[in-house]
């Protein structure tokens, strides 16, 4: 039996930190929200394990859930710690690491047209 744990999650005090779990030498994710117009992820990153640098078409919010991370945006590097928040411009190349374990949750809104 398959069950859509998104659904699960609705309605519901979340502890966004605890529904993602730390796995050694990897990146862990899991999908809160996936809808047309965006969506909402949870990832943990085990320390040392990062994102290359990428674009996204659309602007993304990242917020830091637990531990550290550097984020470089357009070459700058940014330090963030749990609480912290910064948002990636579209179109401009962006990198994730971990400087310790650290969670983030992720949100990108996509245009409607």
């Amino acid at each position: 039996m398959t069950t859509d744990t998104r659904t699960e999650l609705k309605g519901k005090v979340l502890s966004l930190k605890d529904l993602v779990v730390y796995q050694e030498g990897t990146i862990a994710s899991r999908m809160i929200i996936n809808k047309k117009a965006g969506n909402i992820t949870l990832f943990a990153f085990d320390e040392s394990e990062g994102l290359s640098e990428h674009t996204a078409p659309f602007d993304a919010v990242l917020t830091v859930l637990d531990g550290e991370a550097e984020i470089t945006i357009g070459g700058t590097p940014f330090n963030l710690k749990e609480g912290e928040t910064i948002i990636m411009p579209a179109n401009i190349p962006h990198a994730v690491s971990a400087v310790a374990r650290f969670k983030m949750m992720l949100t990108m809104i996509r245009e409607q047209e």
